[in-house]
Parts: structure tokens; C-alpha cells; sequence
């Protein structure tokens, strides 16, 4: 009876610490072992991290992750397979090892080369040939690396070479709904192959990419045997007898506001953690963007590290006030209140003998709204440079789409929590993170949304009704229909353009943005590359 015992681990990895990733895959060894595995799988390039991106240009890093994969063969506890860049005769490579008995006993080297989405390894590496398959245990295992397995040809070779199992590594960001379609693309690899797949994937947040983890394994009849948790680390034991996995452990699938919710706080986590930020420092305006980055925050780092400030102008409401003072009473975090009253006149004061000659003042216009913006955005920017901590602004996907924010006012900071996060979602999520425990006072999702930089301003003063709004954004800017395809949708002509028109104008303000957390299949930073000056005309 041929059985294999492999343990999946699922781990968080941090780009560019060798040292410290080897140790992290060491301590997993320690424990496969210890609980009967006969090889660990880890994440692809979890030697490094991923993405590495231009790292990878570097030969020193190179020289020096060879030497901590010769220190990680030396010293693990039962054979590993491990992803890591790889150097060789001039050309470089995305590459999977097996490491055992003190030695590098096999290496494979990835075929297919994504270069899509927020991937482009065709910039760095160059594509391997032919299969790997190695004997672990009498099986007889092919090694694959992430996108091989998701297009035709890699596995089929191993399969073809002799392989009974497939041993996945993979670095597989998460978006809304990524777990289904990874599903649905293993179904078919193992429909072409007849074998099963063991899936082992990253989890962590780097920049703006959230792995999720969510590890498996599907026997050869497309059958999900394993299914891993999303979003933290875990060691999975898969067993393989006698040509077939046996059943395993099965996490349940959480709702979708359940893991872009999870997606957002280890992104928050892992942001600071990994970059050495001591806490978070968040603007409160009574509004809904506000207080569901302070819930996430508050839910990422333990209230002790986070502070918020609220910076009322003559146009705050009351409203705004009691219900940013009972969030904050509700989560115990530090709060302090700001008045900008003074700070505005003093801005019109000094301004008025520079704006005399460019005539008669208007009552109020978008200089008025866009000074206090600014205000807060100075008052945030002097507490982080004091404290250390980072200023986490509060904009979403749909204002970051159109431009309905003020650079260097509420754009200012460091990092953008919910910055893909279409405003409909925000109220999804808000409501969602309100059936764990009650956080977010009701006031707040209900009331129309405002930015309160005029009296009885609200957002829908300016912008379409946020349902009709995201959907123009999502067709637009997530699958590249056409103006005229959309209003063939049944939007209305007059909203298509002015979104459309604002969504162009305005990327000028969005590479001036923080870096933000993507949870969408396109977000505005990796995934959109457009053109700042583009005469381009869309077809109507």
C-alpha cells in the first residue's frame, strides 16, 4: 500500500526577509513532521515572498536567496518543497525544489508566465521546460507553480511523465469570489489529467495585494477532499493511499462580506506590522467610510493602537459629532476633537490680498470646501509625524473612480483602507460588521451621505445615486465595456457621461493616492494603467 502524508503550509510570508521566512517554513517542518507528514508543500517563492517585483532585478538577491535555500536544506526537519527565484546560465526563473536528506534534490521551473491582472513575471523571469516529477514515499509527485495550473500544457506533461498526485505552489491574491473560480480551473486541469491536485497558497497582505490562503485538494474526480481557512496561517495534512486523497478537513465558506472584510484587516495587519508602523491615526467625519475604517482598523491592530481625530468646520452636524463620540465610547479607542473654525479664517485672511485681484468672491466654492479638507488633512499629517503612526484615509472606490475627493485634504495619508471598496459594498460591509458586535451607531448607515463642507450638502448633490454609480464604474472600469454598451444596459445617457467623464479626468488625483487595499478583480493601482493626458474618445 503506497501512502503519502502531505502537510500544506499555509503560510504568511514577508517579502524580502530570507531569514525570516526560512525560520517561519522550519518551524512548519518541525510540526509536519511532528504530526506525521512525509513532505511539507509551501507557498510559491515563499523563500522571498511575493511579489518581489523588481527585487528580482537585483543579482545580489539572487546570490542571497540561494544561500538560505542551502541553509533551509540543511536544516529541515523532513523533506520540503519550496518555492524561490532561481538564477541559472544567465537566465532566471519562478522555481519549486525539493530539499531532502541536507541537499536540493530536484528543482522545477514555472512554465507559464502571468502577465494579466496585477501579475507581469514575464518582466522578470523566463519560462521553464518540461515536467518534474519526484518520488516521495513510492509516489510519484509532478510539480506545478501556480498559473501552470491554470492553463493547459504544464500539468498535462507531468501527468504524461508519470505523475499520479500534482504538488501546487501557489501565490493567488484574493478578489471577490477568487475561491469559486480557483475551483473552477482546477476542475478542469483535473478533467485534462485525471489527478488529483494538492493546492497550497499564500497567505498575507503585501502592499496592496491580501492572500487569502484557502489551501485544498481535489481528488481526481474534480472532488474537493481538504478545504483550509481562509486568511491565516494553518498546516493542513493531506494523505494520499493507494492512488487517491481521503477525506480530510472541510472549512465552511464564509459569506462575502465575511472574507472582504477579513481580506481588510490583514491587509490593515500586515501593512503595519510588516512595515514597522506603531499604530493608526483616522480622521472621523460622521460618515459611513470613516467608521468602517475605524471598525477594521480597530479589529486589525487592537483599539490601544488606534486614534482618531474629529476636525468639525461650522458645517459639521451635531449628528455627526454624537454619533463619531459614541463609536469611538463604543470601540475604547483615544479620541480628540479639533475645531478648524479658526484655522479657516486664518487661510482666508492671509489669502484675501492674492485673491483681490482675480475679482468679486463667489459666496462659496469648491476653494472653500477643498481649504478645510486640506485643514484636516495638515492637522492628520502633524500627529502622525509626531506620534510615528500612520494616517489611514477613508476614501472608496467610487469617490477614488470620479475624483469626489481633495488632494492633499482627504487623500492625504499613507495608507487607503477601503480604497477599492465600491460605496454600495461599504454599506454591505457595515451592516455585516454590525451582526458580530454593534459598532457602528445606526445613525451613520442611514443618514445620506455628506461630506459637510457646505450647509445641506450631500453627496448625491454632485454624483449619480451610488447604485447607478458603481454600476457605470464596475462596467467601465472592471470589464471595459464601452459607454455605448453600457447604456445598451439600461443606464441612462446623461449619468454614463458625466461618470465616464469624471473617471477619465481625474487619474491625475489617483496616482497621487495612497496605496490601497484590492478586493475587487480591477482596482485602481496594479490592475489600471491608463494614461494621465489621453485624447482618446470612447465609442458612444
Amino acid at each position: 500500500m503506497k501512502r503519502l502524508r502531505i502537510a500544506i503550509a499555509q503560510m504568511n510570508a514577508t517579502v524580502g526577509d530570507l531569514a525570516g521566512n526560512v525560520d517561519r517554513i522550519l518551524g512548519f517542518a518541525v510540526r509536519a513532521r511532528d504530526g506525521g507528514a512525509d513532505v511539507l508543500l509551501t507557498p510559491e517563492l515563499a523563500l522571498c515572498g511575493y511579489p518581489p517585483e523588481d527585487l528580482l532585478m537585483r543579482p545580489d538577491f539572487y546570490r542571497a536567496c540561494a544561500a538560505h535555500l542551502e541553509r533551509l536544506a540543511a536544516a529541515a526537519a523532513l523533506p520540503v518543497v519550496v518555492g524561490h527565484p532561481q538564477e541559472s546560465a544567465g537566465e532566471r526563473y519562478n522555481a519549486a525544489s525539493l530539499l531532502a536528506e541536507g541537499r536540493i534534490a530536484a528543482t522545477y521551473r514555472k512554465h507559464r508566465l502571468p502577465n494579466y491582472e496585477v501579475f507581469d513575471e514575464e518582466r522578470y523571469f523566463a519560462a521553464g521546460r518540461g515536467p518534474c516529477v519526484v518520488e516521495l514515499k513510492g509516489v510519484r509527485c509532478g510539480l506545478a507553480i501556480c498559473a501552470d495550473v491554470w492553463e493547459p500544457g504544464a500539468a498535462e506533461a507531468a501527468v504524461q511523465a508519470g505523475a499520479e498526485l500534482m504538488l501546487t505552489l501557489n501565490a493567488s491574491p484574493f478578489h471577490m469570489n477568487k475561491q469559486a473560480r480557483r475551483y473552477e480551473v482546477l476542475r478542469d486541469r483535473v478533467a485534462a489529467t485525471a489527478t488529483p491536485v494538492v493546492y497550497a497558497n499564500l497567505v498575507g497582505g503585501q502592499d496592496e495585494l491580501v492572500f487569502d490562503g484557502a489551501s485544498f485538494a481535489m481528488d481526481g474526480q474534480g472532488r474537493l477532499t481538504h478545504q483550509s481557512p481562509a486568511f491565516v496561517e494553518a498546516l493542513e495534512l493531506v494523505d494520499f493511499a493507494d492512488g487517491h486523497l481521503l477525506p480530510g478537513r472541510m472549512v465552511e465558506p464564509a459569506p462575502l462580506e465575511a472574507e472582504v472584510y477579513a481580506a481588510l484587516k490583514l491587509g490593515v495587519a500586515d501593512y503595519l506590522g510588516k512595515n514597522g508602523f506603531p499604530g493608526a491615526i483616522i480622521g472621523l467625519s460622521g460618515g459611513i467610510d470613516s467608521a468602517l475604517t475605524l471598525a477594521i482598523a480597530v479589529d486589525a491592530l487592537g483599539a490601544e493602537r488606534v486614534r482618531c481625530v474629529m476636525m468639525p468646520s461650522p458645517w459639521t452636524a451635531q449628528m455627526s459629532l454624537d454619533d463619531s463620540r459614541e463609536m469611538v465610547r463604543r470601540l475604547g479607542v483615544q479620541y480628540d476633537e479639533i475645531p478648524i473654525a479658526s484655522a479657516m479664517e486664518q487661510f482666508a485672511v492671509s489669502l484675501a490680498p492674492t485673491f483681490a485681484p482675480l475679482g468679486a468672491k463667489p459666496p462659496w466654492d469648491t476653494t472653500d470646501e477643498n481649504l478645510q479638507a486640506r485643514i484636516r488633512g495638515m492637522l492628520l499629517m502633524a500627529l502622525s509625524n509626531r506620534t510615528g503612526r500612520i494616517v489611514l484615509t477613508t476614501g472608496n472606490k467610487s469617490e477614488m473612480a470620479v475624483g469626489y475627493a481633495t488632494l492633499y485634504g482627504d487623500m492625504a495619508g499613507g495608507f487607503a483602507v477601503i480604497k477599492d471598496v465600491p460605496k454600495t459594498f461599504v454599506y454591505r460591509l457595515a451592516e455585516w460588521r454590525n451582526t458580530v458586535s454593534d459598532v457602528i451607531p445606526q445613525n451613520i448607515i442611514t443618514r445620506p451621505p455628506s461630506a459637510e463642507l457646505k450647509p445641506g450638502q450631500t453627496d448625491q448633490d454632485t454624483l449619480p445615486p451610488y447604485e447607478v454609480l458603481d454600476a457605470i464604474i464596475e462596467a467601465y472600469m472592471e470589464r471595459d465595456e464601452s459607454p455605448r454598451q453600457i447604456i445598451a444596459g439600461g443606464i441612462g445617457e446623461a449619468d454614463v457621461r458625466k461618470v465616464v467623464g469624471m473617471l477619465k479626468k481625474n487619474e491625475y488625483k489617483r496616482r497621487q493616492a495612497p496605496v490601497g487595499i484590492r478586493v475587487t478583480q480591477r482596482g485602481f493601482g496594479k490592475d489600471w494603467r491608463y494614461p494621465i493626458t489621453s485624447a482618446y474618445a470612447d465609442e458612444w
